[in-house]
């Protein structure tokens, strides 16, 4: 097992009056990529907000790189190199594909200053992206969309991404373009933490698993371990895979 590049330890998070997670622990090795899997409403979503520091743990601690960023502010963690794709994937649907990359690349203040070689391996992961480039993002479609989420998160190197249920009402094809685009990611050693609903994608992703119940991780392994076992499958999520191929 790799070096953790992420912990959290013991950590809780109260939304209001609702105590949400109840003593997270959860490791994310360096160098892979992570499934944070679970049913509805387990404590995903609010696990990745209390990471950014959209949402303040109560109690507990996390760490990046050893460091802990528990109680720092979202601009701070996000100058660590570590990028957020939300759920709803956080596009500004007025501008056009290249002014939503531009304001993703801390490095760059017009579009001549991007990166063009990174540019381009993002043309070819996300080809739409290139047809599109001065169109209304909002006048893309949904997986579209997604996609731009995405390439957004990787404009520039990131150390860390948390990615929030990419494949959610996306259409087969496009969740397949998707994966190959992920497995792409996973080559430049990029460390992920990756939420997902889709069982085919997280076995055709994961590397390593953490399942989450109640706001706390239930289950940690191998990624392969959890796709060949489908009593554990089915007393951990409700499901089996064998049923969803």
């Amino acid at each position: 097992m790799s070096e953790s590049l992420l912990s959290l330890r013991g950590v809780h998070t109260h939304i209001g009056a609702y105590h949400i997670l109840h003593g997270v622990d959860l490791e994310v090795p360096a160098g892979q990529l992570t499934m944070l899997l679970g049913r509805n409403g387990a404590g995903k979503t609010t696990t990745l907000r209390t990471i950014m520091g959209l949402w303040q743990a109560s109690r507990g601690q996390v760490l990046f790189d050893g460091q802990a960023i528990t109680a720092a502010a979202t601009p701070e963690i996000a100058q660590r190199e570590i990028a957020y794709v939300p759920e709803n994937m956080g596009i500004f649907a007025d501008l056009t594909v290249a002014e939503n990359l531009l304001l993703a690349a801390r490095r760059a203040r017009r579009l001549a200053e991007l990166d063009t070689e990174r540019l381009e391996w993002l043309f070819h992961l996300f080809p739409a992206l290139k047809s599109f480039w001065l169109h209304p993002a909002g006048k893309l479609s949904g997986g579209q969309k997604q996609m731009l989420a995405i390439a957004r998160a990787m404009i520039e190197p990131r150390r860390l991404l948390l990615i929030d249920e990419p494949s959610k009402g996306l259409a087969p094809a496009i969740i397949r373009n998707m994966i190959d685009a992920l497995r792409e990611l996973k080559r430049t050693q990029t460390t992920v933490l990756l939420v997902e609903q889709n069982f085919m994608v997280a076995k055709a992703l994961g590397d390593s698993v953490a399942v989450m119940d109640d706001g706390r991780v239930v289950h940690r392994g191998a990624m392969a371990e959890l796709a060949e076992d489908e009593a554990l499958q089915q007393r951990l999520l409700g499901l089996s895979l064998g049923a969803h191929q």
